[in-house]
C-alpha cells in the first residue's frame, strides 16, 4: 500500500507540474502560484480533519510553516521557469538537485552519513545537470537559461520543503502540511500585491490554479502516508520519479526538441536521483 501511495504521489506530482507550466503560459505565473496555494490549503485543512493526529505540537507547526515557505518559493520559481524554458529542462533541474541538497544539508546540519551509493549519486549528478541544461541556442542572460536558472532555485525550495516537513512527528498527523499551505500564502502575499494587475484571472483559469494547488497539497499529503507507513526507502524513490511524466509529455505533446546530449543528461538525472535517495 504504501508503494502504490508513493507512485500515485509522483504521478499527481508530475501532472500538476505539466499543468501548471502551461497553465503559467497562458496567465501569470504569479497568479497560478498564489491562487494554486490557496486550493492547496484548502484541501489540506480539510485533510487535516480527516487524519487522526493524536499529538500536535506547536514545533510541528513550526516546522511544517517553514515547509510551506519552501513549496511557495518552489512553486514561485518552478511556474515561472515553466513560463520561458523547456518543460524537459527545467522540471529535472529542479527535481534531481533538490535530491541532491536534500542529502547534503542532511550530512551538514542533521548528521546523517550517506553510503557510498549517495556519494555515487553526487558524483553523476554535476554533468548531469549540465547536459539537461545543455541549449546551444540558449546564450547567456536568454529565456531558456534563466529556465534553467529557476529551476535550480525551485530545488532550493523543495530541499527546504522535505527536509522540514521530516522534522515534523508522525503523531501531528496532516496539520504541519495545512500550516505549511498558511505560511506558504503569507509569504506569497508580497508577490500577490506586486502583480496585483496580473492576478485578476478569467474564472476558468482561477479554477485550474485551484485545481492544481489542490493537486500539489495532495501529492505531499499521499507522500507522508506513503512514508509513514514504514517503506521509505521506497516512497522516496518512487516519489522522486515525478519528473519523468512532464519530461515526456513535453516531448511528445509539446514537442520540446531531445537531442543526444540531453537524452544522456536525461537517463544521468534520473540515476541521480535513485542513487541519492537509495543512499
Amino acid at each position: 500500500m504504501g508503494a502504490f501511495l508513493a507512485l500515485t504521489s509522483a504521478v499527481i506530482y508530475g501532472v500538476v507540474d505539466f499543468a501548471g507550466g502551461i497553465l503559467s503560459r497562458r496567465a501569470h505565473f504569479a497568479a497560478v502560484t498564489v491562487l494554486g496555494q490557496l486550493g492547496g490549503l484548502l484541501l489540506a485543512a480539510a485533510a487535516a480533519f480527516l487524519v487522526p493526529a493524536p499529538a500536535v505540537r506547536p514545533t510541528d507547526l513550526l516546522w511544517g510553516a517553514l515547509s510551506g515557505v519552501g513549496s511557495g518559493a518552489a512553486m514561485h520559481f518552478l511556474n515561472r521557469g515553466l513560463s520561458r524554458g523547456a518543460m524537459s529542462t527545467v522540471v529535472p533541474v529542479s527535481a534531481v538537485t533538490s535530491v541532491a541538497l536534500s542529502v547534503l544539508c542532511g550530512v551538514l546540519l542533521l548528521g546523517d552519513r550517506p553510503g557510498a551509493v549517495a556519494w555515487a549519486g553526487f558524483v553523476v549528478t554535476v554533468p548531469a545537470l549540465w547536459l539537461v541544461a545543455d541549449d546551444r541556442r540558449a546564450l547567456p542572460g536568454s529565456v531558456a537559461s534563466r529556465g534553467v536558472t529557476d529551476g535550480l532555485l525551485a530545488s532550493a525550495g523543495v530541499a527546504v520543503q522535505y527536509l522540514a516537513l521530516g522534522q515534523a512527528a508522525a503523531a501531528s498527523g496532516l496539520w504541519p502540511v495545512a500550516a505549511g499551505r498558511v505560511a506558504a500564502v503569507l509569504a506569497l502575499l508580497p508577490v500577490a500585491v506586486r502583480h496585483g494587475r496580473e492576478m485578476r484571472l478569467p474564472a476558468r483559469c482561477r479554477t485550474q490554479a485551484l485545481l492544481i494547488g489542490a493537486g500539489a497539497a495532495l501529492g505531499l499529503i499521499l507522500y507522508l502516508l506513503a512514508a509513514q507507513r514504514q517503506l521509505l526507502a521506497v516512497a522516496v524513490v518512487l516519489a522522486s520519479l515525478y519528473p519523468a511524466l512532464p519530461v515526456v509529455l513535453g516531448f511528445v505533446l509539446l514537442h520540446e526538441p531531445l537531442t543526444g546530449r540531453r537524452a544522456i543528461g536525461l537517463i544521468g538525472a534520473a540515476a541521480a536521483t535513485v542513487l541519492l535517495t537509495l543512499g
